[in-house]
């Protein structure tokens, strides 16, 4: 009898920052900051296959690595080297998230991985254990593990939950332009952003799903340093207003821009009438449960 080979599949959704606010310089040489984080239909898809040693990965997009420098494969490296697992796996990526889009495609990816070997390995590890392991591949994996809507701070890793601001629009328009989040970051000054924002406001109207008070009052302090440096941002969030979007805002780091609708037949809408030429990638989605993203695997034997 053929030996049984176990197959998991999940969605690993993308993200936008409803709200981005630098605090201040941590000690760890990490920026402290203070993040409303929201998951958004626009995903990648990861599938996980169980190999009897080794790990192995591959990708539907050609410019993106399959080795260790993968963030994907680190996440399973990690996991058999602190768990001792003594299995291996193959991982296979379905890219739709678009890459250094500030989308936390990477590390939705690492996430999914995370869960999806925790399960398939029989590792038993808790929320708070997978956690600890995503905050060492970076600041956006533990928000990745669970998605929804969640408050986010420390350097990202401090995570509390809110209600699910779940089924709006989000048109999403990816210019061809690179960003670093380090370089971002090692250039924002504190004395170029507010610093009297009522940090609470949004998130009073997240959790009361105020949508037009969320929409007029997205906030980006990243926005200070990539705009400036990239001024097709500020058109393509031009363009947005115009087309109607109820509120704008630059996602993470950049390059993406999203432009929020009421819901996702309206997004569809607005992204029809948006004329922002060949180097601009339209997305269409819409912000998900927290639920959708943990209750979603299918395991297979075959």
């Amino acid at each position: 009898m053929a030996e049984i080979e176990w197959q998991w599949e999940q969605k690993a959704y993308a993200k936008i920052n409803l709200a981005l606010d630098v605090i201040g310089k941590r000690p760890d040489g990490f920026h402290e900051v203070s993040m409303i984080m929201q998951a958004i239909s626009l995903h990648d898809t990861v599938g996980l296959s169980l190999r009897n040693s080794g790990i192995s990965l591959a990708c539907d997009k050609d410019d993106l690595p399959s080795d260790d420098s993968n963030l994907a494969y680190r996440a399973a490296d990690l996991l058999r080297r602190e768990c001792g697992a003594t299995q291996g796996v193959h991982i296979q990526l379905t890219k739709r998230i678009p890459m250094a889009a500030g989308l936390a495609g990477g590390s939705s990816d690492a996430a999914a991985v995370l869960r999806g070997l925790n399960e398939l390995w029989r590792l038993a590890l808790t929320p708070v254990e997978l956690e600890a392991l995503a905050a060492r591949l970076g600041s956006d994996v533990p928000f990745c593990l669970w998605g929804g809507t969640v408050q986010a701070t420390g350097r990202g890793e401090q995570l509390e939950p809110l209600p699910d601001f779940a089924g709006f629009g989000v048109v999403l328009a990816h210019p061809a332009i690179a960003v670093s989040t380090a370089w971002v970051y090692g250039r924002f000054q504190l004395g170029q952003a507010s610093g009297s924002r009522d940090r609470g406001f949004i998130r009073r109207a997240v959790e009361q799903n105020q949508f037009q008070s969320v929409a007029a009052n997205l906030y980006n302090a990243l926005e200070t340093v990539t705009m400036p440096a990239h001024p097709q941002i500020g058109e393509i969030k031009t363009a947005l207003v115009q087309a109607g979007a109820c509120g704008v805002l630059m996602s993470g780091s950049g390059p993406t821009v999203f432009g929020l609708t009421p819901d996702l037949n309206s997004a569809r809408q607005l992204a029809g009438r948006l004329s922002l030429g060949p180097d601009v990638s339209i997305f269409v989605a819409e912000t998900v449960a927290r639920e959708e993203q943990i209750n979603g695997p299918s395991i297979i034997t075959g």
